[in-house]
């Protein structure tokens, strides 16, 4: 259904009473908690709060590959936040990160716990505080940070602008989604040319970058997100797809993809993670469902 209905904005917004949508339960024009909660804290220093989306996918990619490349201090609690039950809006979240989305981290290893939001910023904390998936110098560097931050821009068009419109809003508006459906086109087209003259994003080396992009893009490629593969014809970004699946086959990726899944095959959900062993005992196919 398109809505042809002419709006004419107000001189003063307000809120509707009923804005529909996947997401209508938890979307409000104010910041701060709703209730109090305190965030829970497992053994390790580092403590991650997220959901398996692609944006808390990043993060747990990132400490699963540390933890595969050896930097035993990266052992992390991945705790679930249920994001559709508005769990973000819990005081101890918000403390944490006061524009409540996730994934955050609190780093417990000083004498203070660090918080750390945005997936972007918890990326580079970590590649930083191991020396691990960030080029330190020169050109390599600037590619990788460039590349960071070309998905962190470009991600919400692909997510708030097609995803929603296209997957999640109560009514079809055909110019919102050619809107977005042209823009996520164009972006797939950036990482294909690149990606057929470069084996990953910052060149020969799997970066950071690598692991922001290849959650949303990767999966979009694979025609993953939103059931829209064959809407946006992903199968013409051959070297998206190469790379993408090149990703998909190291360890700590598959690992990563898997921690604060919630939806998928059973085998491929770990609700939370608080161990390693936990991927071989804690997927939902090998817990018993409550009677």
């Amino acid at each position: 259904m398109n809505d042809t209905t002419a709006y004419t904005p107000p001189p003063v917004w307000s809120p509707p009473k009923e804005s529909g949508g996947r997401f209508a339960n938890i979307n409000r024009p104010v910041a701060g908690a709703t209730h109090d909660k305190p965030l829970p804290v497992g053994r390790h220093p580092l403590q991650l709060y997220s959901l398996g989306t692609p944006n808390g996918a990043k993060v747990t990619v990132m400490l699963e590959e540390l933890l595969q490349a050896g930097h035993t201090g990266a052992e992390y609690d991945a705790w679930l936040i249920r994001i559709n039950e508005g769990e973000q809006f819990g005081s101890g979240f918000v403390a944490a990160n006061p524009n409540s989305k996730i994934p955050v981290l609190v780093d417990h290893s000083g004498a203070t716990p660090q918080r750390v939001f945005e997936s972007g910023a918890i990326l580079i904390y970590l590649a930083e505080k191991f020396g691990a998936f960030l080029p330190t110098e020169g050109a390599a560097r600037a590619e990788c940070l460039s590349w960071l931050f070309w998905q962190m821009g470009s991600a919400p068009f692909l997510g708030g602008g097609f995803g929603h419109f296209y997957a999640y809003a109560p009514i079809k508006i055909e110019y919102a989604i050619d809107r977005y459906a042209m823009e996520v086109k164009r972006q797939m087209d950036v990482l294909n040319r690149h990606l057929a003259e470069q084996r990953y994003l910052a060149g020969d080396e799997y970066t950071i970058a690598d692991m922001a992009v290849w959650p949303w893009y990767g999966a979009m490629a694979k025609g993953q997100l939103y059931e829209a593969g064959e809407f946006l014809q992903v199968h013409e970004y051959t070297h998206v797809i190469r790379w993408a699946d090149e990703i998909a086959q190291r360890p700590g990726a598959r690992r990563g993809r898997m921690v604060n899944r919630t939806w998928g095959a059973p085998s491929s959900q770990l609700h939370e993670r608080h161990d390693a062993s936990d991927f071989d005992t804690g997927t939902q196919d090998k817990i018993a469902p409550p009677n």
